[in-house]
């Protein structure tokens, strides 16, 4: 009889933690899997054209790009990847190399007029998503004006 009480109580505990896991379990499965990551600011080097973003310009355009809103997930069909790398476009991307523990991602930042386009890539995966971030957009299009000129 006792041996029922402590099974059903195991049991019964088991199954309130699969259940309502804890929030710290949970938030660590959703950054283990998320799309679109936080980057932080130290373990981060950007680059636009072949020069290093430093300071406050580093710190806004880091700001912007965690705090931009996630609209979609674009589909890449296999064979397709240097398309979304480098698309035929006169657009010069911003490049984020982002070290977290010992995993390097390579972000490639393509800013438009009405949206900003991520191209994530890690060992020999690629994901592309839309963003919408006012100031990304923003740099861009004077960024690309001052290239026109």
């Amino acid at each position: 009889m006792t041996w029922t009480f402590i099974l059903i109580t195991i049991a019964g505990i088991i199954l309130k933690f699969l259940t309502s896991p804890p929030s710290a379990l949970v938030g660590w499965v959703l950054n283990k899997f998320e799309l679109h990551p936080k980057i932080d600011k130290t373990n981060s080097i950007i680059t636009f054209d072949g020069a290093y973003l430093e300071g406050d310009e580093k710190n806004r355009f880091i700001n912007s790009f965690n705090e931009a809103q996630f609209l979609y997930k674009n589909h890449i069909f296999p064979g397709k990847e240097a398309l979304f790398l480098h698309p035929e476009t006169n657009i010069t991307p911003y490049i984020i190399h982002y070290k977290k523990k010992n995993k390097e991602i390579t972000f490639h930042v393509f800013n438009y007029e009405n949206h900003v386009d991520v191209v994530k890539q890690w060992k020999k995966k690629i994901i592309s998503y839309t963003l919408d971030s006012d100031y990304l957009q923003q740099v861009a299009f004077t960024d690309n004006n001052m290239r026109n000129v």
